[in-house]
This record gives C-alpha cells, structure tokens and sequence, in this order.
C-alpha cells in the first residue's frame, strides 16, 4: 500500500445550528424486482419532468454511465418499500438524459451485505479482463463493515456479474467508508478512486492499473468547521476549463451540514497531481445548491463531448421519509450541465439545466396577468432588481404560494417555506421560513430560470452561478407568478 499524505483547506467561520442525523434502520434481505409495467404517472405530487420510479423508495443516485448512445442512472432503491431499506441499484435508462424508462433492477443484496453507493466506467481498452467496453460498476458493500466491492456488465449494463474477488478494497476498521468515485487520471495513466470517510469528514484517493487492485493515494480534508460539521459522503472529483486554464473540482455531500441544515452539497476547488488533491483559499463552504433539496448528485462518466453533467437527489435526509408521497418517495432533480466561472473573482461552480430539456418544451410565450397555461410543467423567466428590495409570488388557484423575495443589502434571493406553500405538518423540519442564496453574479438585475413541477421549484440565475432546490406539497401545481413584470414561459410536457 502507497504512503498516503494529507491535503487541508481552510476557510472563514459562519454561525450554524447543527441538525440531528437521521436514525439507521435495519437491512433485510430481499429478491430482486422488475420494473412495473406503467405508461403514465399520474398521483397527486408526482413530477412530471423529473425522475421517480413507478413505486417505492429511492435515494442517491449511482453508476451514471454513458454506453452505446444510453445514459444509464442507477440509483438506491428498494424493492420491497417505500421506506429506505434493503438497499440495491435500481435502473433507467435514456436517449436524452429527459425521458427516462425504469428498468430492472441491477443488483440487490449479495454475500457481502446491502448495494450502497458507487460509481460506474466503461473498460474501452479491457483493462480488467471482463471484455472490451464492459461496464464496470464499483460500490460500496454494506454488511458487518462496509467494503468496496466490483461488478461488471457484458451486456450494455442491464444485468451484473459479481467480480469473484471482492471486496476489492477491504475494511475491517472504519465505520464508515464508502461512495467509491472512480475516473481516468490522463496525466498519471492510471485509474482514481474517490471514497468518503462520512464522520472523519474526509476523503481519500486509491490509484489502480487494473481496476482490480488499488492502493491508497491520499487523504483530503479541511480546517473549515462550517464544511465538517456533517458526514461526508458521494465525493466526486471532476477537471473543468477556467480562465484558459483547468481547475479540478471536488464535490462532497454534506448531511446534516447542508446551507439550511440537513442535506447538501458542497465543493472545493483547487488542483489534483494525480495523488493529491490541494484546494485553493477560499471562503469555503462553497454551495453547489443553496435550496433544501439537492442531495448526494455525482456526474455521468464517459459522456460524449466532453460535457460534464449531474443530477442529484432531490430530497433532504430531515424529512425524507415522511415526504407525503405513495407510492413513490422520492425524485431526482432535473440533469444539469457544470461549468466553472469567475464571479467577483472567485471560481464559482455554476449548474444549467441540460439543453435537452427543449425537446419536451413548447414555445415560448408571455404570461398574461401572471398567469401560466402550462398542462404538467413549465419553465418561467423573468429578471429581478438587484437595487431595490422585492418578492414574488408562486402561486395556485386555492391560495397556496411560495413567496420569493430579493434582498440587494444582503445580497441574496430568499425563499420562504411555510405552511402557506402546501403540505408541511407531515414533518417539523420540513418548514423553514427562510432559504437563502447569494446572488452570485455582477451587475444590477438578475435573470431567474425557474422550473416548476408538481412538487418542486428549482430556480437558478441565468448564468447558474446561483441554483435554489426545494420540493414542494401544494393541492394544485402553482400557476400563478405574481410580483414580477414581463414573465415568459414554455410549457414543459410529462415525460411520462
């Protein structure tokens, strides 16, 4: 095993109130499943331009790989329920990364415990003796220790092989360790692995030549107390273009460390040697999302065009398991495409919902009185002062809003989730009268980009430098926009 060193970051203090973590339950186990025969979804709070299985619960998702032309997204499920256990890989799969069909599920609970969290590549050059371009799937096994194990797939990844040598990283000391995180490192020709280390707030880096055998690289972690107060979990180390240049950037999970307390998303920019990943100093945490409900995202590998995109868990560990919802619980946020952008001279991690939504979107049109026509979902723009102080309202026919207001002193853009949005008392921390966002852009006005779904509003800067996730329980879909002037919007069609 390689000596490993370890890489710190440090950053300002800010004041948080530290939520509890969610109880752990019990992990039966269980058959597989099959994939329920289903052309429309229809109950009431189902998304309609978002991902949900047919039934039961889902959390992280897992594996994104891009494999002759589908994008595959795996994710927790169980089979047996609509509460979190027995945890396997469920399956979708896409042409467009919108439209999605649930599949079989791909693994279930084996000899080395339940299917956790992991990562998945294509072997293009049969590094690992499973075939050329075999879909390897990496994840964490969860039994008495929770141990990295090695899956493969022979046929375009709807059905896995268990690797007969696993665990392929062993564990009989940690408590938690886990969410392996594999990519191809060019520089130093070989295979990187991201693992998260949850309570130590850590992440460590394995290097291997054959997907087979791994030996530590590094740990990373950091001297910021407002980005450990949490577990760790999900990391995902990724390189993208800045200023002519490149700067990797690390993605951690943060739970129950998140910007209004539970689950989120942080990042840290800097440079990775192939061993090391070194952050730069900045005023950290950095927020991928600054809404409650964007969770455990990592992004697809081997995408065509050197795109690099995410999608997340659009849920928040607070309250997951009592969200009003049957039989379903759960979605995943809209795919977004990353890119790195300077704003007041900070690398910011900016997120766009992906261009392919627009084959689902009608045409554009503008809002008369506010008033949105849109049959399952739409997507409204319109821009805000940044001079003076302001508020919007999203809002339906039976009085239900959510209330939005813009804040120039403080530079930030609040969302107030009260009992005035819908449904709030299945849970008492699923209200928080006030979920705030920097702008993060220059200028006197902001564009928004919002998209509205039956029990969601993701809302972002037109430059994505700003992104606020919360779901939602109103009895009717908002489709009112009061406040602003000159609103557009196109109606975004059911994927189902």
């Amino acid at each position: 095993m390689a000596l490993a060193s370890v890489a710190f970051s440090s950053c300002g203090d800010s004041k948080f109130n530290e939520q509890p973590a969610p109880p752990q339950e019990e992990n039966p186990e269980q058959p597989g499943g099959t994939a329920p025969e289903e052309s429309r979804r229809n109950e009431q709070y189902r998304p309609q331009i978002h991902y949900t299985p047919a039934k039961n619960w889902i959390n992280d998702p897992n594996g994104m790989v891009y494999a002759d032309g589908v994008y595959h997204l795996y994710y927790q499920y169980n089979p047996q329920g609509n509460d979190w256990g027995n945890m396997s890989w469920g399956h979708a799969v896409s042409s467009d990364l919108v439209r999605w069909e649930e599949k079989s599920v791909a693994m279930v609970r084996n000899e080395w415990g339940d299917i956790f969290s992991g990562s998945a590549i294509v072997d293009k050059d049969n590094t690992a003796g499973f075939g050329k371009n075999a879909i390897l799937a990496f994840y964490t096994a969860s039994g008495e220790h929770q141990q990295q194990c090695l899956a493969y797939s022979t046929d375009g990844g709807m059905t896995y092989t268990q690797y007969e040598g696993n665990p392929v990283i062993a564990n009989t000391e940690l408590g938690d360790f886990r969410d392996p995180k594999v990519f191809w490192h060019e520089e130093s020709r070989k295979w990187v692995m991201a693992l998260a280390l949850g309570w130590s707030c850590k992440i460590e880096f394995w290097g291997s030549a054959d997907l087979k055998n791994w030996s530590k690289l590094s740990t990373f972690t950091t001297t910021c107390p407002r980005s450990n107060i949490g577990q760790w979990e999900c990391p995902d180390l990724l390189k993208l273009p800045y200023k002519g240049g490149e700067k990797w950037v690390l993605i951690v999970s943060n739970n129950p460390g998140g910007p209004v307390g539970g689950s989120g998303t942080e990042y840290f920019v800097g440079d990775f040697d192939g061993t090391t990943f070194t952050a730069m100093d900045l005023d950290y945490p950095l927020w991928l999302d600054y809404g409650a409900d964007n969770y455990a995202g990592v992004t697809w590998s081997n995408m065509p065009g050197g795109r690099t995109v995410m999608i997340g868990w659009m849920n928040n560990w607070n309250y997951a398991g009592s969200v009003p919802c049957n039989p379903w619980r759960s979605a995943m946020t809209l795919p977004r495409e990353l890119a790195l952008k300077e704003v007041n001279g900070t690398p910011l991690l900016a997120t766009t919902v992906v261009k392919e939504i627009d084959g689902i979107a009608g045409e554009w049109k503008e809002a008369q009185g506010g008033k949105i026509d849109a049959s399952d979902a739409y997507e409204a723009r319109f821009k805000v002062s940044l001079k003076e102080s302001s508020s919007f309202r999203l809002e339906n026919s039976v009085g239900e809003y959510l209330e939005v207001a813009v804040n120039p002193a403080a530079g930030k853009i609040v969302a107030r989730r009260t009992s005035s949005t819908g449904a709030v008392s299945f849970n008492n921390l699923f209200s928080v009268p006030s979920i705030s966002a920097p702008f993060n852009i220059e200028g006197e006005e902001m564009e928004l980009c919002i998209f509205v779904d039956r029990s969601s509003v993701e809302i972002f800067n037109f430059d994505g430098t700003m992104a606020m996730t919360n779901i939602v329980f109103p009895k009717e879909p908002y489709n009112i926009i009061s406040g602003p002037a000159d609103i557009s919007y196109r109606d975004l069609k059911s994927i189902w």
